[in-house]
């Protein structure tokens, strides 16, 4: 059995920036414990699975260590995927996955914009070790469906954090955003996730649905410059649609090739 693989760097424009991830085209759904090994094999933050039916494409995401519900940036990787590799004909594509529904993927020239739900955050009381992990005290904590969103006041803040890693694997949710204005941007952030496997995601599309909404509200604006301060750093443009968020990005293929399962399957 052999499947094609590329290694996609999202949200840039340039190679060994951005966040890289997988993506892997099937002709059929393996199992469940096969797509896990083949994700931690590959130990990247995530490995899209993208299988066509029909007239969309069936995709599931997964980290090292286990599936999740939404992925932003192996999203606009499988779709760097279609449109470039795959002779993906139009510039408008629908991915359908079980756990976040139908998102629709367009392209303009070489950007390409990602339609996904918006999260809804509440303010939050701060869960055992926060402070302790990231060795400061925020302004603000919010919650959204999945993730824990911290306010800081400047920039400075998020550079400086370093966190405790094996502490902040005891917070009870799948991430840690943290967050504040920036200087040559709307704001900037950082993400933590331990707890599946990744200590800090280079960009992090799917927090930028939890963060457009925060931003939304306190810029009182729709449309937003916005890059995630890790050590590859990215750039995404954002905007509030209503009860979607529109994630724009680039991206660049760093490799093609293709994964020999025959001893795994003997």
């Amino acid at each position: 059995m052999i499947i094609p693989i590329y290694q996609v760097d999202a949200f840039t424009d340039r190679i060994f920036c951005g966040n890289p991830a997988a993506v892997c085209p099937l002709g059929y759904w393996p199992s469940d414990e096969l797509l896990q090994q083949i994700a931690s094999e590959n130990n990247l933050s995530e490995t899209a699975f993208i299988k066509k039916r029909d007239d969309l494409f069936e995709i599931r995401w997964f980290t090292p260590l286990t599936e999740v519900e939404l992925c932003g940036h192996a999203t606009l990787a499988a779709a760097h995927v279609l449109f470039n590799h795959l002779h993906f004909k139009g510039n408008r594509l629908i991915f359908e996955s079980g756990f976040s529904g139908k998102l629709e993927v367009t392209r303009n020239n070489d950007l390409i914009t990602l339609n996904f739900p918006a999260d809804q955050v509440e303010p939050a009381l701060p869960p055992d070790h926060l402070f302790e992990s990231l060795g400061s005290r925020p302004l603000e904590i919010w919650k959204g469906k999945t993730d824990y969103l911290i306010y800081y006041p400047s920039q400075e803040d998020i550079e400086e954090i370093t966190p405790d890693f094996g502490k902040l694997q005891t917070v009870e949710a799948r991430g840690i955003i943290i967050t504040a204005p920036g200087y040559e941007c709307d704001f900037v952030s950082r993400f933590f996730a331990p707890k599946v496997g990744i200590n800090e995601d280079p960009v992090t599309g799917s927090a930028h649905t939890t963060l457009v909404p925060f931003w939304a509200h306190r810029l009182n604006k729709l449309k937003f410059e916005a890059r995630q301060l890790s050590y590859r750093g990215g750039n995404l443009e954002c905007q509030l649609m209503g009860k979607r968020v529109l994630i724009s990005g680039h991206a660049c293929t760093y490799l093609t090739g293709s994964i020999n399962l025959a001893s795994a399957l003997l």
